[in-house]
């Protein structure tokens, strides 16, 4: 076979598994928003059962100076789960494992900080592939696989592309719609 011929092959296979791993990559993006919307849900929903927001919740150092003021033989810090507030931690919840069809009933404590922390590792793992994509993005653009469509140049400024608040690129703040209160 031509040198040349050969070349041109491996070329085109590096490209091609390049371009296959990006869409793996951006497949499993969409899986892991599937699963970090679920996440979010189920998290809504323990708030709520708790009856609490993140805002809610009191600080720490209030629920000290409270106890100072009524009491000198109490405990002086009580932690709060910003999740939980007020709520019995100790109530039973039932939780659906990830990855798994197994349904168990555990602490309401322990069911939101299964779902946190989970959480955290989904928007880890998303914020890894999305770098993933725009780095081989980027190696492919440069192959020169997308020079018909797009230059060099203008593939690399759309991969380090940062997004800015409007406010900051006007010089002034936008403001949301008007919200008008009624009682009664």
């Amino acid at each position: 076979m031509d040198p040349n011929m050969k070349q041109l092959q491996e070329t085109l296979v590096d490209i091609e598994t390049d371009a296959e791993q990006v869409l793996l990559a951006r497949h499993q993006l969409v899986e892991n928003d599937k699963l970090r919307n679920g996440n979010r849900e189920a998290l809504t929903a323990l708030r709520k059962q708790a009856r609490t927001t993140k805002t809610s919740v009191p600080s720490p150092f209030e629920v000290i100076m409270k106890e100072m003021e009524g009491s000198s033989g109490n405990q002086l810090i009580k932690e709060i789960c910003p999740t939980c507030g007020d709520h019995d931690p100790k109530e039973h919840t039932w939780l659906m494992f990830p990855g798994s069809d197994i349904f168990a009933r555990v602490p309401f404590h322990v069911a939101h900080t299964v779902l946190e922390k989970d959480q955290e590792r989904l928007d880890f793992d998303t914020k890894k592939l999305q770098s993933f994509v725009k780095e081989k993005s980027l190696v492919i653009a440069e192959k020169g696989a997308l020079a018909g469509r797009f230059g060099a140049d203008t593939v690399k400024s759309l991969v380090s592309l940062t997004d800015t608040p409007k406010s900051t690129r006007e010089g002034e703040f936008v403001k949301g719609p008007e919200v008008k209160y009624q009682l009664g």
